[in-house]
Formats: structure tokens, C-alpha cells, sequence
């Protein structure tokens, strides 16, 4: 006996019986039961989704013995007809192999006539996007005033292809791409149908792999069938996709999370041995980074059949929030990166440094990202050649200015704000501020009247909120506008910095070399040119 394969023998042959397109079902559901039917319909939507099944379905709903129903009975000599393709009223129409107008005027000069046996003659015509526009030209005027006995059903994965004119006349449904969820179930029901083994994550890869289409998920179930022996498991799914190992990922992960480089590196390197696709390791970390976000984000998160909680839950708790953030942004830019690569394994491992190179702090100014083990500021310093400019940067000015006040202490304004978990237009409505006192859980702030735009409502609210967590205690800030100029942290900061710039400017003009040139050539110094790094 011959074998027919999954997507054949389970192709669905009502509408209860199909997976996803709710809203096509609905609406062709309700035109049947109060025997409102259009004379054209128009189903769009990539491959394997089931537009071609949708309308064999719907010629069996117009035909079946019993009546015009949205459920035929699927046993009478109609429904049997349909089901096997041989129902003489039914004529299935491959417009990539009948492209010509010579084929569209054979196919039509039968519409006149009644049908043989059932209520409708139903057209059903796949991939009508390949006619021919002479094709359409010929098929336009009997699709906009057919004969009652006749209905027209199109499919087309390219609807940007057909004329206007066609799309006008046809009520359009398009059909979505089926989510993973929805495809590793209608695999799992198939499989406990033929009685054969499957492990859940092998099915969850097919079913990402199918990507959207339920007829290339039964595919691959098939041939996966085949390469396991008749058990669809986790280990033959991914060798037959060529997919990296679960396990790897998961250790590679853990390993980024510890920060030991030689580690990673090493692990790295041991998989070269698997001959591994390095973009597919790429995106299973980034898969794999996304399960952790969504963990630390909603804790009663319970993964998938490939991410189980109890692996989410240890790396949330082993990874920090904004780490997870910036390595799944490294993982993706370096995937992009791939292409451009000396090889793949060296921007795979390139990618890896990146990751263990930089991590977010928090700064003057907000959160940014800075070198592992590097210093967050930069020395002041002027240089003696051609180039000259102060090095001295914004940020480090104000971190020497003012250390950070112990945590739970109200301190000088400057050392508070260096302590405060605080950053963007936040903290510099902050910077902007002078403290006035603190009269209970009311803390009062002056701020600068030439920065009024900053004082908001939400960002009030942001800089309450990271003063009480810093204090320990609930407290409330209460901002108004100083009647005169206020010695801020801003301001300090922009006087550190002129007073770097003068120096600067004044070992230029000091330097003998720059001297020589102006008593020799008559040069000036344009000071504009030095600026903080």
C-alpha cells in the first residue's frame, strides 16, 4: 500500500478542523448560514497556509447534499467527490502552467452552461497571479457579471500582481502565517494520531523551522519521520536541520553570565569540532537572551518547550537586567556583522569579546556602557603635538567633584546626585538644582530658571523615586524656580571644565614650539579649535 504523506492524509476537510484563520472562517461561515455568498473570492497569503484548502472546503459548503451549510456532511457522494478531486463541477485551475489567453478562453466558454451535478460550478483557479494580462483582460467581464450558477475561487501568495480592476470585483481574505504555538500543536495531534514518539522541543525546532507554514511544518514532521525511524526526538530534529545543541547555547550562556573569558572562549572554541553554522549560534543565543528578558520582566513567565523555567530562572537571577539588554543588542549587531567577517568563527568569537568587553554603568548624564575593568572617566591631560585638545571629559569632572554620598544619607546636593540611580532628561533636571533643605519626607529643590522646560511632572515623579530609594525612606521632591542664579552641579561642572579649557589654552600658548611659529611666521592659535574630549 502506497504511503501518502501527513500533509495530504490530514488535510483538513472542514472548517472546524483547521488551524488559525479564525477571522476568514468567521466571515465565510456567517455568508453561508444566511446564504449571503459572494460570486468571487480572493485568498491571499504566503505558501503552505491553506488558502487552496479553504476553497475546496468552501465548494463542498455550496454543494454538499444536505444544503448550502457552513458544515457539510462530508459523507455524501458531493463531499466524497470533493475530498478525492474527481467532482465534475469542481474545476481546480493551475494558472502558473495555463498562463495564456487561449487557456482562459477554453476555461470560460463552459460558464454558460449549467452545472453537471451539484448547486454551483466552482472555479477554482491557484496562483492566479501568473495570468497573462491579456489572460485577465478575458476573465474580467465574466468575473464581474457571471452566470448565478457560478463561483469563482482565486489563491495567490502575490496579490500585488493582479490588476485593480480583478481585486475590485472579488471579496479578499488574506490569510496569516500560522505561529509557532499553533503549528507544534497540530503536529502533536497528528502524531498521537499515528501512534508514534515525539519529544517536545524536537517538534517546537520543526515548528519554528516551518516558519508560518503549516504544509512545510508536515514536511519537514515527514521527513523528520524519516531520519528518526519513525520518532520524531529533540537530537534527530536537530541534526537533520543542522541546528546547534540546546545544551551548547545554554553553557555558552551561563559562561557569558560568569564574565570568565578564557572560559568562554575556550567553550568557543571546543565547538569548531561540530562544525557549527555560527549565524544559527547566534540566534539561538539571542532566542535564548529574549526567554531570559521575558523572565526577569514577568516573573510567572514558564518558557517553552525549549527554554524550561527552571533554566530562565537561573539565568535571570545569574545575569543582571541591563547585562541581558546589551548582550542580546551585541548578539544581534553581531549577527549582522557575520557576512563581513574575516571567516564567521572569528566574528562568532569577536562577537563573544564584545559581550565580556562592555558592560552598563551609570554615570553623570545616565546609564551608558563602559569597558569591563576600564575606568569610567578619563584622565585630564593636554597633549604637546600638532593636535591639542582638553581630555578632560564632562563626566569625569563631576565625578571628581563630587564622591558619592553613603547610601541613606543626604549629603551636599553634588555627592546625593553622584549617588542617585538616575539617568537622561531625569538627571539633569537634577543637575540643574540646588538644594534648599529638607523639612521631613519633603526634600526642597531651586532650580536654575534658565532650565525651567526640565521641571515635568513625570520627570518630578522619576527624581522622587530614585531619592527614595537612595534615602531608604518615602520621600517627595519639591521643585521651584530659584529667583536668581543658583550654584547647581551643572554649573560647577561647566566651571571645571573652563577652567580645564584655560589651562589648556594656556599651555598651548606657553609651548615653545607653538611660540617659535608665532615670533617666526606671525601664526596665531585658533583657541576655539580646543575642546574637552
Amino acid at each position: 500500500m502506497s504511503y501518502t504523506a501527513l500533509a495530504r492524509k490530514w488535510r483538513p476537510k472542514r472548517f472546524d478542523e483547521l488551524t488559525g484563520q479564525e477571522h476568514v472562517l468567521q466571515a465565510l461561515s456567517n455568508a453561508l448560514a444566511t446564504q449571503r455568498v459572494h460570486h468571487a473570492f480572493l485568498f491571499t497569503g504566503t505558501r503552505g497556509v491553506g488558502k487552496t484548502t479553504i476553497a475546496r472546503i468552501l465548494a463542498k459548503c455550496l454543494n454538499c447534499d444536505t444544503g448550502m451549510t457552513p458544515t457539510p456532511c462530508g459523507t455524501c457522494a458531493t463531499c466524497r467527490e470533493i475530498d478525492e478531486g474527481r467532482f465534475v463541477d469542481l474545476i481546480e485551475v493551475d494558472a502558473a502552467s495555463r498562463t495564456k489567453v487561449e487557456d482562459t478562453r477554453e476555461l470560460l466558454e463552459n460558464v454558460q452552461y449549467a452545472p453537471t451535478r451539484g448547486r454551483y460550478k466552482v472555479y477554482l483557479i491557484d496562483e492566479v497571479h501568473m495570468l497573462s494580462n491579456n489572460s485577465f483582460n478575458a476573465l474580467l467581464k465574466t468575473l464581474e457579471e457571471p452566470p448565478p450558477h457560478v463561483k469563482f475561487l482565486l489563491a495567490t501568495t502575490d496579490p500585488q500582481k493582479l490588476p485593480v480592476t480583478v481585486l475590485s470585483r472579488c471579496l479578499q481574505f488574506n490569510l496569516k502565517r500560522l505561529p509557532v504555538s499553533l503549528i507544534a500543536q497540530r503536529m502533536k495531534f497528528i502524531l498521537d494520531a499515528e501512534n508514534l514518539g515525539y519529544e517536545a522541543p524536537g517538534i517546537r525546532l520543526l515548528a519554528e523551522a516551518a516558519d508560518g507554514s503549516m504544509r512545510d511544518g508536515l514536511s519537514l514532521l515527514d521527513q523528520l519521520l524519516a531520519f528518526g525511524g519513525g520518532r520524531a526526538s529533540e537530537e534527530a530534529a536537530r541534526s537533520m536541520l543542522a541546528t546547534v545543541d540546546r545544551k551548547q547555547v545554554e553553557q555558552l550562556v551561563k559562561l557569558i553570565g560568569s564574565g570568565d573569558t578564557q572560559a568562554v572562549l575556550a567553550f568557543a572554541r571546543s565547538l569548531e569540532e561540530w562544525a557549527p553554522d555560527y549565524a544559527d549560534m547566534l540566534d539561538e543565543i539571542a532566542g535564548l537572551l529574549v526567554q531570559v528578558a521575558m523572565k526577569q520582566a514577568l516573573p510567572t513567565y514558564e518558557g517553552d518547550e525549549l527554554h524550561p523555567e527552571s533554566l530562565l530562572a537561573d539565568l535571570a537571577a545569574a545575569i543582571p537586567p541591563e547585562d541581558v539588554q546589551l548582550h542580546y543588542q551585541t548578539v544581534i549587531l553581531g549577527r549582522r556583522d557575520l557576512a563581513w567577517a574575516p571567516d564567521p568563527r572569528s566574528g562568532f568569537e569577536m562577537t563573544l569579546l564584545r559581550i565580556l568587553a562592555f558592560r552598563p554603568v551609570s554615570g553623570e548624564g545616565g546609564r551608558g556602557v563602559a569597558p569591563v575593568g576600564g575606568s569610567a572617566g578619563a584622565s585630564s591631560g593636554v597633549s604637546s603635538g600638532s593636535t591639542r585638545s582638553a581630555t578632560r571629559s564632562a563626566t569625569s569632572v563631576s565625578v571628581a567633584s563630587a564622591q558619592p554620598a553613603a547610601r541613606g544619607e543626604l549629603g551636599s546636593w553634588p555627592e546625593t546626585l553622584a549617588a542617585l540611580e538616575l539617568g537622561g532628561a531625569a538627571r539633569q533636571l537634577a543637575a540643574h538644582c540646588a538644594l534648599i533643605g529638607r523639612e521631613g519626607a519633603l526634600v526642597r529643590l531651586a532650580l536654575d530658571p534658565a532650565q525651567s522646560l526640565l521641571k515635568t511632572a513625570a520627570l518630578v515623579d522619576k527624581l522622587s523615586q530614585a531619592l527614595a530609594k537612595h534615602l531608604g525612606e518615602n520621600v517627595k521632591v519639591e521643585i521651584e524656580l530659584a529667583q536668581s542664579t543658583v550654584d547647581t552641579p551643572a554649573r560647577a561642572e561647566q566651571r571645571e571644565v573652563e577652567a580645564t579649557l584655560s589651562t589648556a589654552r594656556q599651555s598651548i600658548d606657553e609651548d615653545p614650539t607653538v611660540r617659535g611659529f608665532k615670533e617666526r611666521f606671525g601664526a596665531t592659535v585658533k583657541t576655539d579649535s580646543v575642546k574637552p574630549n
